[in-house]
């Protein structure tokens, strides 16, 4: 279970959300109004993803992207999506260890979801799924 104060600071902390964040309440309200576009980049530096892989893992065209950035914030439904990818990332780093590794096991194709990297799998909320149920089986020893 991923706590609240990690999930905060995977998206920068008070310096990018521009408000001390306390409760998942209060991070649900931020993510509502939507994230500063400074959130996605915090992420993507947390785990060492360039900025179309990030843009993918949260379904977000190119262009998109280009606009977001000039709007300094995202949507709702693109921030609720970058939480998402915050949350499997610190679970993947808390699980595996560091960050370093979180990065290198989002990237890796996996058995465990038919061949296909974590990564690809974080643009719905059931691929996430799939990933956070496999990285509570390997926290727990269960590999296969």
């Amino acid at each position: 279970m991923v706590r609240t104060e990690q999930l905060v600071q995977a998206l920068g902390g008070r310096k990018s959300l521009k408000r001390r964040i306390g409760t998942l309440a209060e991070l649900r309200e931020t993510v509502r109004l939507g994230l500063p576009y400074s959130a996605l980049e915090s992420v993507r530096e947390k785990l060492g993803l360039r900025v179309m892989e990030a843009a993918a893992a949260i379904h977000l065209p190119q262009r998109t992207v280009a606009r977001r950035r000039r709007e300094q914030r995202l949507q709702a439904d693109e921030s609720d999506r970058l939480v998402r990818l915050a949350r499997v990332g610190v679970q993947a780093a808390t699980v595996l260890g560091s960050d370093e590794r979180a990065a290198a096991w989002l990237r890796r194709p996996n058995r465990a979801l038919e061949g296909r990297a974590p990564l690809e799998l974080l643009d719905s909320d059931l691929g996430a799924g799939q990933v956070e149920d496999l990285l509570g089986r390997i926290e727990h020893g269960i590999f296969s």
